[in-house]
């Protein structure tokens, strides 16, 4: 009997096939010289870069969460355990790599992915421009202080991308550029920096081993801070890298599965001795956006083209122009950039808060060359903006019976921490009469600190003889009511 649904429909297009290959030539192309770059800010030879880029890269096109994305070593993660291996040796940054995806593991497994449903779109957004500018910034380093000739071969690169595609879109224009200026330099003879002037390739695959460590408490203690920093760096710049790619797709991925795939990635990586690292946001941008791949198989390619290109073509890429390189992450930067979001009719209609939270954003992403920071700094702001919002929202009015005897306060919005500091003054305890009402049923209870607040006004009225009835509690209110009431104070 024939199964149907357990093969992707994909497998017998051979358009798909042809994007999705070429993506990962690309791709693999693209990461040599990052990876060589991120090991020497690592402070480790360009192989322990080039080894951890090929086994994320393959690890995770198997066990990850979300299509086309690519993972390999990265700038985060060099700056994280940087210092580790400056002052301790390989092994220990190899233990840190291992236990950090063993970190990421539990701290999947425990749903940290779910806590990606708290970062705004206004921090998505100035999440995106500030890595485009990043991926600019990392780039003026190779056009400045360089051979004339670099520039006119920047600029063919570029005119190229712009323009092949209005012939053809069966191969990815980067390829294309790649491939020309490589071309015209060798034949030409002309002297620019090259992929090689990096660093020494590979000449052979990585064997798995241990690494060279005690395997002691002190060692554990050592390694543990390094470790758990690359993990949530790691796992912040992978989740928002994969929500990005859902964003451009139009699809969804398993961030869960994405946070345990990273783990497993990490600890294969510290097994083969690289240096770990997480999804290159750049790279997949290229992947998704630039080349137009969708499956797992150009992320497994990704890696699998960088051993073979370092160990079997090796001279070759090592003279290709870095000015091929340049030009197709310039190209990546542009088209990673939301230039909509900063367009003056939308900068108009946008609420001065979210533009101020993109803004923050971008700035603490820009200045500390660091997403994550970002992301949450930025998080946080956009709290405390939404915070303020939705704490003015909470009103308070009231209406005495014609007798004079009772008084009802009506209130509304939602009673959190932020509007609730605010009730308590509201109130007019000397002269109301001996009986008050307050009406709840246009609120919501949402923390300790309203109920606490609530609290403090009977007890006001009470001091003064008067009585206080509460009404028109929801359910969840009435049981939170119900729980904390009376018990907030020691007094």
């Amino acid at each position: 009997m024939r199964l149907r649904g357990l093969k992707p429909e994909w497998l017998n297009n051979p358009k798909v096939w042809r994007t999705e290959i070429l993506a990962g030539l690309v791709v693999a192309l693209a990461l040599i010289p990052e990876a060589i770059s991120f090991s020497i800010i690592a402070g480790v030879d360009p192989a322990v870069g080039l080894f951890a880029s090929f086994t994320m890269a393959v690890v995770i096109s198997i066990v990850g969460g979300r299509r086309a994305m690519i993972s390999a070593a990265t700038g985060a993660v060099a700056l994280v355990i940087a210092p580790l291996n400056r002052e301790h040796g390989l092994g220990y940054l190899i233990s840190a790599v291992i236990l950090a995806g063993v970190i990421q593991i539990v701290l999947g497994s425990l749903g940290v992915a779910k806590l990606m449903r708290f970062v705004p779109r206004s921090v998505m957004v100035g999440f995106v421009n500030a890595l485009a500018i990043l991926i600019f910034m990392t780039q003026v380093p190779e056009m400045y202080d360089v051979p004339w000739a670099v520039y006119p071969l920047l600029v063919g690169g570029l005119a190229l991308m712009v323009f092949f595609p209005r012939i053809t879109k069966a191969v990815p224009a980067p390829l294309v550029s790649i491939v020309i200026l490589t071309a015209i330099t060798v034949a030409a003879g002309i002297a620019v920096p090259t992929v090689g002037d990096k660093g020494e390739l590979p000449s052979s695959l990585p064997v798995p081993g241990l690494p060279d460590v005690p395997f002691t408490l002190d060692t554990l203690a050592t390694i543990a801070p390094y470790a758990f920093a690359m993990a949530l760096v790691g796992l912040m710049e992978s989740l928002m890298t994969a929500k990005l790619v859902d964003d451009i797709t139009d699809t969804h991925s398993s961030k869960t599965r994405e946070s345990i795939g990273q783990g497993i990635a990490n600890i294969v990586t510290g097994f083969f001795g690289g240096m770990g690292g997480c999804a290159m946001i750049g790279q997949t941008m290229i992947n998704v956006k630039v080349s137009g791949a969708r499956t797992r198989l150009s992320t497994f390619l990704a890696g699998a083209f960088l051993m073979v290109l370092c160990i079997a073509v090796g001279p070759v890429v090592s003279d290709i122009p870095m000015a091929a390189l340049v030009a197709v992450m310039v190209m990546v930067s542009f088209a990673t950039f939301d230039w909509h979001s900063i367009a003056p009719k939308t900068l108009k209609r946008m609420p001065a808060g979210e533009i101020a939270v993109m803004v923050i954003t971008v700035m603490v992403v820009v200045a500390t060359d660091n997403l994550a920071i970002g992301v949450v700094v930025g998080s946080v702001t956009a709290m405390v903006i939404f915070a303020r919002r939705v704490a003015h929202l909470a009103r308070v009015t009231s209406v005495t019976d014609p007798d004079g005897t009772t008084v009802v306060y009506s209130v509304t919005g939602e009673l959190f921490f932020a509007s609730s500091n605010d009730l308590v003054g509201q109130f007019d305890y000397n002269d109301d009469p001996g009986r008050i009402v307050i009406d709840l049923s246009a609120a919501h209870i949402w923390d300790a600190s309203s109920v606490a607040a609530l609290d403090a006004i009977e007890t006001k009225y009470k001091q003064r003889g008067k009585t206080v009835e509460i009404i028109g509690l929801n359910a969840p209110s009435a049981d939170l009511h119900g729980k904390l009431t009376g018990e907030l104070t020691s007094h």
